[in-house]
C-alpha cells in the first residue's frame, strides 16, 4: 500500500459518511469542533499499520511534567507504511473533504510533519490539558486542525490514553474519546481548544498516527499567537499552578524571540537528494 492507495480508502470512507460527519461537527463547533469516525481502513490494513511502529525505545521519549509519551517524525528510520499512511492524510483530497466537513476553506498539510507523525503512549503516561502552538514551525499560519488516527488492536476505553476535550474549561467535566482502534478523530484547534489525553493504566502502547492542518487565517477571529501551553488536570492544583508559570515565562520568551530559542526538532527532516 502506498500513500495513494490509503488515501482512496479514506476518501470513500469520509465521502460516504459526509453528511453525518458535517453535523457531528456543526454540533460542537460553538466550543471545540470535532467529529471522529471508526473502521477507517479494513481491519487487515489497520491492523498492518499497527504491526509497523517501532518499539518504544527507538523513538523520542518527551517526559516532563507536561507530559510523558514517545513520539517519531523522522519517517524515515522505519517502516515506511508509516510515512505512506502518515501522508495519504495530506492528499489534497482528504483535504478537500475534510474541510468540507468541518465548513472550512484555504487549508493545508504540512510537510514537515511539525508536532506530528506518529506517537506512542505506555503505562502511565500521560498528556496534561493544554492548547497547542498557534502556528507552524515558521510561525507563518495557523494550525487550525487536529487529526489523530488510532491504531492499537483491542485497546479497551478504560485502559486510559483517550483524547479529552474540555470545552467549558477545567472546571466542568471534559468530553471524552475513545482511542479505539481504526478510529479517526479530527477536532478543531485554537485559542480555547484545551484538551489532553487520559493517563495509561494498561500494560501496553497506545498508538496514533497525526497530522495537522494549517491556515493563513485563524480558526476564530479573537485567536492570538501562543506557545503550547499546559495546565495541570482539575485534581492537581500544585501542578497546574507551575504549569501555568512555565507557559508564562515560554511565552514571554517568544516575544523577544520570535521563533524560540532554539528550533523545535520534532520535524521531518527530509534529504534535500
Amino acid at each position: 500500500m502506498d500513500r495513494k492507495s490509503y488515501a482512496d480508502v479514506i476518501l470513500k470512507r469520509l465521502e460516504e459518511n459526509k453528511e453525518a460527519l458535517k453535523v457531528q461537527y456543526a454540533k460542537s463547533s460553538t466550543a471545540i469542533g470535532y467529529f471522529f469516525l471508526d473502521d477507517l481502513l479494513p481491519k487487515e490494513m489497520a491492523t498492518e499499520i499497527y504491526r509497523a511502529f517501532p518499539p518504544a525505545g527507538e523513538m523520542v521519549h518527551k517526559k516532563s511534567i507536561r507530559e510523558d509519551k514517545y513520539v517519531a517524525a523522522q519517517m524515515n528510520k522505519y517502516n515506511p507504511l508509516l510515512e505512506e499512511i502518515i501522508y495519504a492524510f495530506q492528499d489534497k483530497r482528504i483535504v478537500d473533504v475534510v474541510s468540507e466537513i468541518c465548513g472550512l476553506s484555504g487549508i493545508m498539510p504540512d510537510e514537515h510533519l511539525y508536532a506530528g507523525g506518529i506517537s506512542a503512549m505506555g503505562y502511565k503516561q500521560f498528556l496534561n490539558p493544554h492548547l497547542d502552538n498557534s502556528h507552524d514551525k515558521d510561525r507563518e499560519r495557523w494550525r487550525v486542525l487536529n487529526l489523530l488516527y488510532y491504531v492499537t488492536t483491542d485497546w479497551n476505553e478504560e485502559y486510559g490514553g483517550n483524547l479529552e476535550l474540555w470545552p467549558d474549561g477545567m472546571r466542568q467535566k471534559q468530553v471524552t474519546i475513545y482511542s479505539k482502534f481504526n478510529r479517526l478523530a479530527v477536532m478543531a484547534t485554537h485559542n480555547k481548544s484545551l484538551h489532553s489525553v487520559s493517563p495509561v493504566i494498561y500494560e501496553g502502547l497506545r498508538c496514533c498516527v497525526s497530522n495537522y492542518y494549517f491556515s493563513k487565517e485563524p480558526l476564530q477571529q479573537t485567536d492570538t499567537f501562543h506557545v503550547t501551553s499546559f495546565r495541570g488536570r482539575p485534581e492537581n492544583k500544585v501542578t497546574d499552578a507551575l504549569l501555568r508559570l512555565d507557559a508564562a515565562l515560554r511565552m514571554g520568551l517568544r516575544k523577544i524571540f520570535k521563533k524560540g530559542v532554539k528550533e523545535n526538532p520534532h520535524v521531518y527532516k527530509k534529504d534535500e537528494k
